[in-house]
């Protein structure tokens, strides 16, 4: 079984800004620090540096249940990294590695919603509360690096271990 990535995302640190929406690239480098361009301040300043969420992985199919629900949610939107396609949600697991272009990457953690999300104009203060319930285990998973690697939309992600 193989997927694709469809899109990688990044968002440089601009102060004030959190970090999402995250903004397509045409190539990332991915290295233990995350991918090369990309500031996660939540990593960074809370979690201080934590190689166990040097990427959010995302796929295209919650997206794609999502605007089914109503919600226009778009690749880069929930501050993922990797958009990929070809796993659900569900099909990921704690320790599994995957091939991400030239790199290997291995889930770390499930990514927990928060109230950033509350930044994207289709949600705003209004409906926070309501799309972080909709979110609940369907927010993407952290990954560390393991192998660094250049990463572009069309790369190969597959699950090796």
């Amino acid at each position: 079984m193989a997927g694709t990535i469809l899109q990688v995302n990044v968002k440089s640190k601009v102060p004030g800004e959190r970090g999402l929406p995250k903004y397509a690239v045409k190539h990332s480098y991915a290295t233990k620090r995350g991918l090369n361009g990309d500031y996660n301040k939540f990593r960074q300043t809370k979690k201080k540096g934590n190689k166990d969420m040097a990427i959010l992985v995302y796929p295209m199919e919650t997206i794609q249940e999502l605007n089914q629900e109503g919600w226009p949610v778009q690749p880069g939107d929930v501050g993922e990294n990797l958009t990929v396609e070809g796993y659900t949600h569900d099909l990921f697991k704690v320790g599994q590695q995957y091939i991400a272009g030239d790199s290997t990457i291995e889930i770390s953690l499930e990514c927990d919603p928060c109230t950033n999300l509350g930044l994207l104009p289709y949600v705003g203060q209004k409906h926070t509360k309501t799309f972080i319930k909709t979110m609940l285990h369907r927010r993407g998973w952290y990954a560390r690096v393991i192998k660094d690697g250049e990463i572009k939309p069309g790369d190969i992600f597959k699950l090796i271990q």
